[in-house]
């Protein structure tokens, strides 16, 4: 028989013991969500903080600042035509949205730089790489995306022909199954029928929706379908994800575009994955800010690059107006509202602001940007700028994307 007092001390013993664990799950495992929270408002200051950011730093050639190694005060020599495509839709949206001049010149010239890189072929326009040898399908996908924002931000139609000709592009790109080959191969004159890309078909069948929104009637939304359905069915299975369903921001935009063009159940399902999928991400990476991997004062700080996080903010704001306007969809509406102010307040208060930046050698390429691993890219704050943007256009109940009147163009462009 064990004494009395050594029972009580066993007892205690082990019950220090599971309050330790606990302890440590708490911290590691399932910490406390972030909840600072911020107000449609304040995630839309610092979505134009963003976007000056990608003013101020757009090149006289065109081209924007690609990346700025904060740590080292360096400028690298590099640049990426895809991401180039989507820094441009980005400020598109903003332009659309905020009614911004400076936003729409900087995007007209970065426009120009695509226009001056095309590469054409029967009857069709694709923008090529830096060096000229390869057609990416996803930066072709993005500039016409980019250029079908601009469409909506202003009812402009100059460049209606050159959306056609990057829509047949596409089309022409599109692979039996509805996926798409990876490039062009300029010299070989055929595509790449090897290489393979997990987003770029996203990429292309957001934009072909885009274009069937801008030109109705000319069979582009065809294309489009047939590019939904292997995102929704096959894409998975053919790329090998392991962890399905991959977490594609561009489907998301795809399906909200065509969500008033009625989507199969197979289609819901798969957007109701993603839900599921982005909200997991974004609960996640809020719980790590109060755990020993992301929390202030912790030994390490873990934290996903904003053209990573922004993405997962992007997703969300697509299904909310899926949610919004697919009854198959509805009892999800609350959950992704949630989510989306979590997630876009955590985003928002990683943005370096002017006081910091003031401590780096040049606060102009760090005010308004996110730093990781003592690095900035461009698309880190493209998707954050988009990502912001639509996040308070659904928690307040927005479902409309297009600017409610269309940006007068300075008179000084042709």
């Amino acid at each position: 028989m064990i004494p009395r007092g050594r029972a009580w001390r066993r007892v205690a013993f082990q019950l220090a013991g599971w309050a330790a664990l606990l302890l440590v799950l708490r911290l590691t495992v399932v910490p406390a969500e972030s909840r600072d929270l911020l107000t449609p408002d304040e995630l839309r200051a610092s979505s134009t903080a963003a976007r000056e950011w990608i003013e101020r730093n757009l090149q006289p050639d065109g081209r924007y600042t690609y990346v700025y190694d904060a740590d080292l005060d360096d400028i690298p020599d590099d640049y990426n035509e895809v991401r180039h495509a989507g820094v441009t839709m980005s400020l598109f949206q903003s332009a659309g949205r905020d009614g911004d001049v400076e936003a729409f010149e900087a995007g007209d010239a970065a426009v120009d730089w695509m226009l001056d890189r095309l590469y054409r072929r029967d009857g069709w326009a694709a923008l090529t790489t830096p060096h000229g040898d390869r057609c990416k399908v996803g930066a072709s996908g993005l500039m016409l995306i980019a250029l079908a924002e601009r469409r909506l931000a202003t009812g402009d139609t100059r460049h209606d022909e050159v959306m056609r000709e990057l829509g047949r592009f596409l089309a022409t790109m599109q692979r039996p199954d509805g996926g798409f080959y990876l490039a062009w191969l300029v010299a070989r004159g055929e595509p790449d029928y090897v290489g393979t890309s997990r987003y770029y078909p996203g990429e292309a069948t957001w934009g072909l929706a885009l274009l069937h929104e801008a030109l109705p009637g000319e069979g582009w939304d065809e294309y489009a379908r047939a590019g939904s359905i292997f995102l929704t069915t096959l894409r998975d299975e053919v790329e090998g994800v392991r962890f399905r369903p991959l977490p594609d921001h561009w489907a998301a935009y795809s399906m909200a575009e065509m969500v008033e063009w009625g989507l199969s159940d197979e289609e819901i399902d798969y957007a109701r994955r993603l839900a599921a999928r982005f909200g997991f991400l974004i609960r996640a990476e809020s719980q790590r800010e109060h755990g020993l991997f992301g929390g202030p004062g912790s030994l390490i700080r873990v934290h996903v690059r904003a053209a990573a996080f922004g993405t997962w903010i992007e997703a969300m704001g697509a299904l909310w107006r899926i949610a919004a306007a697919d009854p198959r969809m509805a009892d999800l509406k609350p959950a992704i509202e949630e989510r989306l102010r979590v997630g876009a307040s955590l985003l928002a208060h990683r943005q370096t602001d002017g006081v910091e930046a003031r401590g780096y050698p040049r606060p102009a390429f760090v005010d308004g940007a996110w730093i990781t691993r003592g690095e900035t890219r461009m698309d880190d704050q493209q998707h954050a700028l988009s990502g912001l943007l639509f996040a308070a256009d659904a928690l307040e109940g927005r479902t409309l994307r297009s600017p409610a009147e269309p940006l007068a163009i300075p008179d000084a462009l042709p």
